[in-house]
């Protein structure tokens, strides 16, 4: 599944082409992806301007006039494809396309630039919704969401917080959404490894210190991994259909066997399953 850095490269992609720009047209071609979307959605969205692009964990939030606020999520495979444009001009190409198949085109908007953007979802595990934007933070999806990683709301004091009375694994604890909004399990393995905690480590038992150096780490890999343009993994693209580069920088993720990168670590990077998912970590420097 695309993780923050993913959602908040494709905001970024979609920022130039839509914010400012009415919709001029919008094609619907389902009526559900993961669940129902809204009620007569593309009327709704039919020639509402664009005021701005935010995102809020996974979800990649665009402001409306009207008070209204589009929610999109990605889910396992959805893209969003910025085609054309006043000039004629398509932002970026693919590297090793898969094929683009129009019969996964769920949703296609057209501005009143003539840019096209299509969201395309081959597993239908993406959602869409249409909110008061005044109530967001009232959503399902958005209450009692954790703060966000990139926000001055995180640091070693909130963590340190959210740790103090939880006896499950670290790495359990960094992927519940209530203690930090919009980390993935690619971003914490980096991240646990950069800070040289072992993923099986009680939350609770992790000190201050240890907990400030872990805070430094998430936003120095989610950081790093925006600015290379998200992981690309699978089925993710980037806005302009570009992929992206930070998975040839993994330091642990998809890594099991191969040496650890840490200086001086003599270790191997090992493969474990935790709630059904995989976690890569170094047995000597992470502990």
């Amino acid at each position: 599944m695309p993780e923050l850095p993913e959602v908040e490269t494709v905001r970024r992609g979609l920022e130039p082409v839509l914010a400012g720009h009415r919709l001029a047209e919008v094609e619907q071609r389902r009526a559900d992806l993961r669940w129902p979307l809204p009620e007569r959605m593309a009327a709704r969205l039919t020639g509402r301007r664009v005021l701005g692009l935010t995102r809020r964990s996974k979800w990649i939030l665009i402001a409306l006039d009207g008070d209204e606020t589009w929610m999109i999520h990605l889910g396992m495979s959805g893209r969003l494809l910025i085609e054309g444009g006043a000039e004629g001009h398509t932002p970026g190409q693919f590297v090793h396309d898969p094929g683009r198949h129009p019969v996964h085109d769920h949703v296609v908007v057209r501005t009143d630039a003539g840019t096209m953007v299509t969201y395309n979802d081959v597993r239908r595990f993406g959602a869409m919704d249409l909110w008061p934007t005044e109530e967001l933070g009232a959503h399902p999806h958005l209450a009692g969401l954790g703060p966000e990683p990139l926000s001055n709301s995180f640091h070693g004091a909130a963590l340190a917080g959210a740790f103090a009375a939880r006896q499950s694994p670290v790495k359990s604890v960094l992927l519940d959404q209530r203690t930090v909004a919009g980390l993935g399990n690619i971003y914490v393995c980096e991240a646990l490894h950069r800070a040289g905690i072992h993923p099986r480590r009680i939350a609770a038992s992790i000190s201050r210190p240890r907990v400030d150096r872990l805070v430094a780490e998430i936003v120095a890999t989610l950081s790093e991994a925006i600015e290379a343009g998200g992981s690309s993994l699978r089925d993710y693209r980037r806005a302009d259909g570009e992929l992206g580069y930070f998975q040839h920088t993994f330091r642990a993720y998809g890594r099991a066997g191969e040496p650890c990168r840490r200086d001086g670590c003599r270790g191997r990077i090992l493969r474990i399953v935790q709630s059904g998912r995989s976690t890569f970590y170094c047995s000597k420097c992470q502990r």
